[in-house]
C-alpha cells in the first residue's frame, strides 16, 4: 500500500513538474496537497471541498464538521477554467468522494471573463466529474457578491443563474444558494460584517453563515 503511494506521488509531482514548465498555476500549492497525501490519504468516499480562496482559507473547515471526513483543496485564487484545464487529476480524482462541493467561478469573472463563459467552464467540469467520478454527488456554491467586486454583480448573478438552471436538469446535483445567506436582510445588500478587510473574503461570521446552510447537504 505505501509503495503504491509513493508511486502515486512520484508521478503526480512528476506531472506538476511538467505542467509548471509551461505555466501550471498555483504549483506550489498542489505540490503541499500531494506531500499531505503522500504522508497520510484521505480515505475514500470522503467529502471534498475544492475551488478557490474562499475554500483554501476556511481553516476550520474541518473543525466545523468534526464529525464527517472533509478534505479541504481550495487553491489559491483559481478560476472554474482551471480546474478544468489543470487540477482536477489532483485534488479530486484520487479521492474518490462521495460528495464534492465546489466553490468558484469569482475569479474567473474577476479576470474578464463573462458569467456564460463561466458556467460553461462549469459545464466542463461536471462532464468531468460524470465521466470520472460517476457515483459522486456534485453540490455548487453559489458565488458569493463580495462588496469589493460590486461592478462584477450582473455577471455573477448571470453566471449562478445559469448554473442553477443546469443543474435542475441533472440528477446528484445540487445549487447551494452560499450567497444569499450573505445579504443583510433590510438591504438585501452583502453585509460587510461577514467580509475580511479586504471585501473580499470571508471572516469566521460569514462562515458561520456559510456552515448554517451547508450543514443540511452534509448528512
Amino acid at each position: 500500500m505505501k509503495l503504491k503511494l509513493l508511486l502515486f506521488f512520484v508521478l503526480a509531482t512528476a506531472g506538476i513538474t511538467a505542467k509548471a514548465q509551461t505555466g501550471f498555476p498555483f504549483d506550489n500549492e498542489i505540490r503541499d496537497y500531494k506531500h499531505q497525501d503522500s504522508i497520510s490519504m484521505p480515505a475514500k468516499n470522503g467529502i471534498l471541498f475544492i475551488g478557490s480562496s474562499s475554500i483554501r482559507k476556511w481553516t476550520d473547515l474541518e473543525k466545523r464538521f468534526s464529525d464527517k471526513p472533509i478534505i479541504r483543496r481550495g487553491v489559491g485564487g483559481c478560476t472554474i477554467e482551471q480546474l478544468v484545464d489543470y487540477f482536477t487529476p489532483y485534488i479530486m480524482y484520487p479521492y474518490h468522494p462521495r460528495k464534492i462541493f465546489i466553490y468558484a467561478g469569482d475569479n474567473d469573472i474577476a479576470a474578464g471573463k463573462t458569467g456564460k463563459f463561466t458556467a460553461r467552464e462549469f459545464y466542463k467540469l461536471w462532464a468531468m466529474i460524470r465521466q470520472n467520478l460517476p457515483g459522486a454527488e456534485v453540490y455548487f456554491m453559489a458565488i458569493k457578491l463580495s462588496p469589493s467586486r460590486a461592478k462584477f454583480f450582473p455577471e455573477f448573478k448571470k453566471a449562478n443563474a445559469l448554473i442553477r438552471d443546469f443543474i435542475k436538469t441533472r440528477k446528484n446535483a445540487h445549487y447551494v444558494d452560499v450567497s444569499s445567506a450573505l445579504l443583510n436582510p433590510a438591504t438585501h445588500q452583502s453585509d460587510p460584517s461577514l467580509f475580511e478587510s479586504d471585501m473580499l473574503h470571508l471572516n469566521s461570521k460569514g462562515y458561520d453563515k456559510w456552515q448554517a446552510v451547508l450543514q443540511p447537504f452534509l448528512k
